[in-house]
């Protein structure tokens, strides 16, 4: 019979991090900061840009780092990452500084991405609780998902008693702080085997992801498979923050709490819109696999939310236009909904459909073509946002994915060549 865990210390530590680390009190009013620094929509989307690449760039070198630090010394440094971009983003107004903080949170992401994850499956496999993985998992990341919904509620607080987005990034360290701590009374037994440090293994580690991507360009069905996969990922990640200013705009024709400011005013309905959000997406998660199992094939799906996803985003953008904002915050919402439904059968699908001899391959270009999607477009929604309008971005860049939907729609049969 298979050993059940314990709740045990450890097990109220990994809670406590994902919780913890979920409250990032700055993300639902982050493009209204950089709009309030004076930034155009433009020099935003170079901002995500940026920070997109650098994370990716950063993965190959902060892994192998990684593996000679260990892995607790790994995420201290995430943390303090972080926090030092926090602090930038406070004390900083220049858009070369923000460039410097965004760089700064790629490390940090590039540092955490699946540390933390293998830290809990190298103590369920010390405690051999390795069977129970799916569910010890499942019960730590429901405590990330808590933190999500509370951060929202929390940063509309701040900016509600405080009238300004800056202090969100103070507010933020205290749970990185904590976060910090918590990470040094981890045992050292969940390091992992430390490898000595080759700076030469980086170039040849770069030099294997490019030629695996030159290699994934040159198979057709391959580089259709991965982009269908990824294409909405790069696109939402573009799209997503523009739920802010439109989110502020129709607060602002409210005709409540017109006693406050204008930011206190759009603050309470931004953090309950967040906050429902994040109610919504964990459901949306939760039942991706009852909704892919409606259909025959994962391809259907597939292409059918991409379609919807895409359409969501014109409509969004047109009814922001003309006026409509509480249908455009409908449609984005719905957006949000669509992403998280669509990203673990994504992954499913390029599991499932490719070759074992080509999935590796397939899975790092993936994460390339992600990126560079969102570096491309989040300038392109920017410019035009800036000469047109926002409702004009975010509905001109929708139709061009949706244009460019044939040449990348998913089929059933993925070879490698």
């Amino acid at each position: 019979m298979p050993a059940t865990f314990k709740k045990d210390l450890m097990y109220y530590k990994f809670c406590s991090y994902g919780f913890l680390k979920n409250l990032n009190f700055f993300e639902p009013f982050l493009l209204l900061f950089f709009l309030e620094k004076g930034f155009s929509y433009l020099q935003i989307g170079v901002l995500y840009s940026i920070q997109s690449i650098s994370t990716n760039l950063l993965e190959i070198p902060t892994g192998i780092m990684a593996d000679a630090m260990g892995r607790r010394r790994t995420m201290i440094y995430s943390m303090i990452s972080y926090i030092f971009a926090f602090v930038v983003f406070f004390v900083s107004s220049s858009f070369i500084a923000f460039v410097l903080a965004v760089v700064f949170m790629a490390f940090g992401d590039a540092f955490r991405t699946g540390t933390h994850k293998a830290m809990i499956f190298e103590y369920l496999k010390i405690n051999a609780w390795k069977d129970q993985k799916i569910h010890y998992y499942g019960n730590t990341r429901s405590w990330s998902q808590m933190g999500s919904a509370l951060s929202a509620l929390i940063a509309g607080g701040i900016v509600f008693y405080s009238g300004a987005y800056k202090y969100v990034f103070i507010a933020s360290i205290i749970p990185y702080l904590l976060d910090l701590f918590l990470l040094m009374s981890y045992p050292a037994n969940l390091d992992g085997d430390k490898k000595e440090f080759h700076p030469e293994k980086i170039i040849s580690n770069f030099k294997t992801v490019i030629i695996d991507f030159i290699e994934s360009l040159k198979n057709k069905n391959m580089l259709r498979a991965i982009v269908n996969s990824s294409s909405y990922s790069g696109y939402f990640d573009a799209i997503k923050d523009y739920l802010q200013p439109v989110l502020k705009t129709f607060a602002l024709s409210l005709p409540i709490f017109i006693a406050y400011t204008d930011k206190s005013r759009s603050a309470i309905i931004i953090a309950i819109i967040y906050f429902s959000l994040n109610v919504l997406t964990a459901f949306a998660s939760k039942n991706a696999g009852h909704f892919a199992e409606k259909f025959k094939n994962i391809f259907i799906p597939m292409n059918l939310t991409l379609l919807i996803g895409l359409l969501l985003g014109v409509f969004a953008g047109i009814f922001y236009k003309i006026g409509f904002h509480w249908i455009a915050i409908l449609f984005f919402i719905a957006t949000y909904l669509v992403h998280n439904i669509r990203r673990p059968m994504g992954e499913a699908y390029i599991t499932d459909t490719m070759k074992t001899d080509i999935l590796a391959t397939a899975l790092s270009t993936e994460s390339q073509v992600t990126t560079l999607i969102t570096a491309i477009s989040a300038p392109l929604i920017g410019l035009i946002s800036d000469k047109f309008g926002i409702g004009y971005g975010i509905t001109v860049v929708s139709l061009i994915f949706i244009v460019l939907m044939p040449l990348y729609y998913a089929k059933h049969k993925i070879e490698a060549s």
